[in-house]
């Protein structure tokens, strides 16, 4: 029994990632059903045999895709003082090329009027997870995690507007002014250590 709940589960995250990549590549209003069911091998029908209905789809496969970026973002991220600049200078063209269509989606998604209390919902567990994330950082940087999570922020949201409209000016004024804090930041508290 188990066996076939991890089967079923490994499935539905594989059609999530497809039909999300799908979606990403094609748009929400320009890809229907059919479209989705043959990115995934598979009929219309064994979609509806993990998700309810479209917008369950949409929405989980969303939540689910979305939250492996993250995941993987913070998989790049330094633990070391050290690494922090290189991280800043590599890690937004990264963003760009890897997840540019699926943030662009993922806004599309989480701002319609139909969707937005899920995308409020998602968010939530952003705020959440990235502040657990500066915790786990604190002793290994040395940086409280109250100066660390607003500087996150800063950085992802820094990122993911490059990701979705490459404005270079953007950029680079948030990189310039983190990398400033950064700086400030380890030399503050490093003094106090």
């Amino acid at each position: 029994m188990q066996h076939s709940e991890r089967q079923h589960e490994s499935k539905k995250a594989e059609y999530m990632e497809k039909c999300f990549e799908c979606y990403a590549e094609h748009g929400l209003t320009g890809t229907g059903i059919k479209m989705l069911a043959s990115a995934c091998g598979c009929t219309p029908a064994n979609l509806y045999l993990y998700f309810k209905n479209l917008d369950s789809l949409i929405i989980e496969s969303t939540a689910y895709c979305m939250t492996k970026v993250e995941n993987e973002f913070i998989e790049k991220a330094p633990t070391d003082p050290k690494d922090v600049m290189r991280f800043i200078e590599e890690v937004p063209g990264w963003t760009a090329k890897r997840h540019g269509k699926k943030y662009r989606l993922m806004y599309q998604i989480y701002t319609h009027p139909k969707y937005i209390e899920y995308g409020k919902k998602f968010f939530e567990g952003v705020n959440l997870r990235y502040t657990e994330y500066a915790k786990q950082l604190e002793p290994k940087i040395g940086i409280p995690y109250t100066v660390i999570t607003p500087l996150i922020f800063i950085f992802v949201r820094a990122c993911v507007h490059y990701a979705m409209f490459e404005d270079e000016y953007y950029l680079k004024s948030q990189m310039d002014i983190l990398k400033q804090g950064v700086v400030l930041f380890v030399n503050k508290y490093r003094d106090k250590g």
